[in-house]
């Protein structure tokens, strides 16, 4: 794991800043956030604070303030091996909970209350509660995308990029019928993947049958920005560019993937455009993250078809970083008891990698 480093000048970091996003973003703008940038790079080392960037974040924070940027699975991996003595979470607020369960001895901030997720209020800890009362015996794995006391009440936790290979690890430990939560489409996919059928649960049906061995079950949750891609996108798309390659979130719908040419994590779509040769391509994914993508990759022709952004990823802004810093507010916590269980899930996931 490589810390990130920067300038600690103003004209330094405007010019790093111009290099990687000249083509993206506007001199007047990158000349404006560049001071922002050192100011918060000043203060982070006089507090001794990292921050954590998601590819999600926006380009000018993405590219100036992290320490280590990533996916959640790497991001859970440095803030539990983190020494510094706070860490400012540039993602949203289950993300933070997850650093503060995974590391509680430090101080951990999230530069913007509002930073929530569609997926994560899908499901609640009552929720799971009633589908393990529903379907006894059966492991619950649930997705990262979810809040601290629905991971106390699971069995795994996983991230798009290990879900697939968490559900056959417990296919071959003897589970023939597993959970899936919150997300409807990722668990489609991994089910698919796995060879297995995807049924959503039935609760309140005690009558109801049993669903059959080689079976998901999983929950009606939907990521507001993954599932406004269709079929008909990448075939307008294609119908334009009929070499663009389509790389799609595993949290687009089944449909969606199938019709893809690769599906995969936040991570695996960057390693894939960075191994391409050429070509065009085209992300199914947050825009931030495809401008993050285009700005490292300017070899590479990337579609500027699309136009959803997530709405509460995009509430975290260099300023309120700043402020998060400085007065050292937004602080997540999580209940003793809470955080132990949810541990347990947490281990299991960075354990399967």
């Amino acid at each position: 794991m490589t810390m990130i480093s920067y300038p600690a000048t103003y004209d330094a970091m405007v010019e790093r800043l111009k290099e990687r996003l000249g083509d993206v973003v506007s001199e007047a703008e990158i000349r404006l956030k560049a001071e922002i940038a050192v100011e918060i790079n000043r203060i982070k080392k006089e507090k001794n604070a990292i921050i954590l960037g998601h590819n999600y974040m926006e380009p000018i924070l993405f590219h100036s303030v992290p320490d280590y940027t990533g996916d959640s699975l790497y991001l859970s991996r440095v803030a539990a091996e983190a020494e510094a003595d706070i860490v400012v979470f540039c993602g949203v607020r289950f993300m933070a909970e997850t650093a503060k369960i995974l590391n509680p001895g430090r101080k951990v901030l999230l530069p913007s209350p509002k930073g929530g997720c569609s997926l994560a209020e899908s499901v609640t800890a009552e929720d799971v509660r009633r589908l393990k009362k529903r379907y006894p015996g059966i492991p619950v794995v649930t997705y990262v995308n979810t809040y601290a006391d629905v991971k106390a009440e699971s069995d795994y936790c996983v991230t798009s990029g290990n879900a697939g290979k968490m559900v056959r690890h417990l296919v071959e430990k003897g589970h023939d019928r597993v959970i899936f939560l919150p997300d409807q489409y990722l668990g489609g996919n991994v089910a698919r993947e796995a060879g297995m059928r995807f049924v959503l649960a039935e609760l309140g049906k005690d009558g109801a049958g049993e669903p059959p061995p080689g079976t998901v079950i999983g929950w009606p949750g939907r990521c507001e920005v993954h599932e406004q891609f269709t079929v008909e996108d990448i075939e307008n798309a294609r119908k334009q560019f009929p070499d663009v390659v389509v790389l799609a979130h595993p949290e687009c719908s089944p449909e969606v993937v199938e019709a893809s040419d690769f599906s995969g994590s936040t991570t695996g779509m960057i390693r894939y455009v960075e191994n391409m040769e050429s070509g065009r391509y085209l992300l199914l994914t947050e825009c931030s993250m495809g401008d993050n993508i285009a700005s490292k990759n300017p070899n590479r022709e990337m579609l500027r078809l699309c136009s959803v952004r997530c709405p509460h990823m995009g509430e975290i802004t260099l300023e309120d970083t700043l402020e998060a810093l400085r007065r050292e507010r937004y602080e997540v916590t999580v209940p003793e008891d809470v955080a132990a269980r949810a541990r347990v899930s947490l281990d299991r996931m960075l354990e399967i990698g």
